[in-house]
């Protein structure tokens, strides 16, 4: 029977698979990065990918999955026929940024989830004696740059049967593990009353006035804030005309602090903040979060260390820098799933130290220097993948870890549910 003594000759089988298919990957990523798609717009790249796995041997498709541009693909069980079906799922992201296009290189990331599935699902089906049964399965996640079809997807069961997730994302060095936090999106709108800015303004009711102080307000509001708590945000709205005293006004607010706990006490202030705007002003006021919160990631440190040890054989240098790992943090919709699935969401180089969210990284992402990189990761992600499956030791300690870490998560958070109830009664 197969076990973890065969895994450096399954693991040295699996890289030379990802090898195999390096030029249909590579033209997978450039199909992708070549026809940027917004959010839950992303039509050709979801029929790319659907046609990727539609012709490949084995897999079964579902096009339109929970969602109309998220796609899954599923390959097994196989292996025994007794026991439980260990169910292993790589994530794929391909939308874009409005005017510069893959400037996050999610046009990578799927091509590093298409990668890891069919590098495992090669050795897999040919391994004899399997000692589990065994699903590989692909998600196409759209929206992960607006409102997270992640979340979309979680709300509706597309994770329930998952054991184990992985997915990776470009950036300037390879991390296991970048301290990704919570997040919510905010619209502030404030309705005044418009009127002659010289004839009568006192007629008028200023929801400019209230746009200005509420930005005021959570600009002093910062003096009391946690160093790594972010505010911010802009002014999508701000009247018609100098001569007529505007009536309506409207704010974009990102909050985001290290923990969903934190997020809420943030979230309490802020809209002291917004509140008393309008009360200063006469304005009425309407606060609008958006339909989903990005939580923050849920650390799977057996996982991390195992992505680590694999990524080192494959010549991976992982940083060191530990400023650079303390402030390079932003927010996923892959937070959410963590709390439902253990998994990991490291980072890898690309061969450039452009910044994300920038035209030099759009660049970057289309260039063939990253496919090198892009399909190291591809092999570590995968090669960690293994390691769980086929050390039964190891899938019970990421369980059991997911669970304590979950469990003090949630009794972290009913304490600050508790806290703000009373603080409001």
């Amino acid at each position: 029977m197969c076990d973890g003594s065969d895994l450096p000759e399954l693991k040295q089988r699996l890289c030379c698979c990802i090898d195999e298919s390096e030029e249909k990957l590579r033209s997978l990523s450039q199909d992708i990065w070549s026809c940027p798609e917004l959010a839950y717009e992303e039509t050709k790249s979801h029929d790319r990918l659907v046609e990727f796995f539609s012709q490949g041997t084995g897999w079964r498709v579902d096009s339109h999955f929970k969602l109309q541009t998220a796609f899954r693909a599923t390959w097994g069980p196989g292996g025994s026929e007794q026991g439980h079906v260990i169910n292993v799922g790589f994530l794929c992201e391909y939308d874009a940024l409005p005017g510069i296009g893959h400037a996050c290189g999610h046009n990578l990331i799927a091509e590093v989830g298409a990668a890891a599935a069919l590098g495992l699902k090669a050795v897999l089906e040919n391994t004899q004696d399997l000692p589990v049964r065994v699903q590989v399965t692909v998600l196409g996640t759209p929206a992960e740059e607006d409102v997270g079809g992640k979340i979309d997807m979680l709300n509706d069961g597309a994770f329930d049967d998952m054991d184990v997730v992985f997915m990776a994302h470009p950036l300037q060095v390879d991390a296991p593990y970048l301290p990704l936090v919570a997040e919510h999106d905010v619209t502030i709108k404030y309705h005044g009353k418009a009127s002659h800015a010289s004839a009568y303004p006192w007629e008028g009711i200023n929801a400019l006035d209230a746009a200005v102080l509420c930005y005021n307000n959570l600009s002093v509001l910062r003096q009391q804030m946690k160093p790594d708590w972010r505010v911010h945000g802009i002014i999508k709205h701000g009247g018609e005309k100098p001569n007529i005293i505007p009536a309506y006004t409207e704010l974009m607010y990102y909050l985001r602090t290290p923990s969903r706990a934190e997020l809420l006490i943030l979230k309490a202030k802020a809209e002291g903040c917004f509140r008393s705007a309008a009360e200063a002003t006469g304005c009425q006021v309407e606060v609008e979060y958006a339909r989903n919160a990005f939580d923050n990631i849920l650390r799977n440190r057996t996982l991390e260390d195992l992505y680590e040890s694999n990524g080192k054989t494959l010549g991976m240098e992982f940083t060191t820098d530990e400023e650079f790992l303390n402030n390079a943090s932003g927010s996923t919709d892959f937070g959410n799933v963590t709390f439902v699935v253990p998994g990991i969401h490291p980072y890898f180089y690309i061969g450039s130290k452009a910044l994300n969210h920038t035209e030099e990284y759009t660049v970057a992402a289309g260039d063939d220097r990253a496919q090198f990189f892009t399909l190291r990761t591809a092999k570590a992600l995968a090669m960690t993948a293994l390691d769980v499956l086929l050390r039964p030791e190891l899938l019970q300690k990421v369980k059991q870890e997911f669970s304590e870490a979950k469990l003090k998560e949630e009794r972290t958070l009913r304490g600050e549910h508790t806290e703000q109830a009373v603080k409001q009664s």
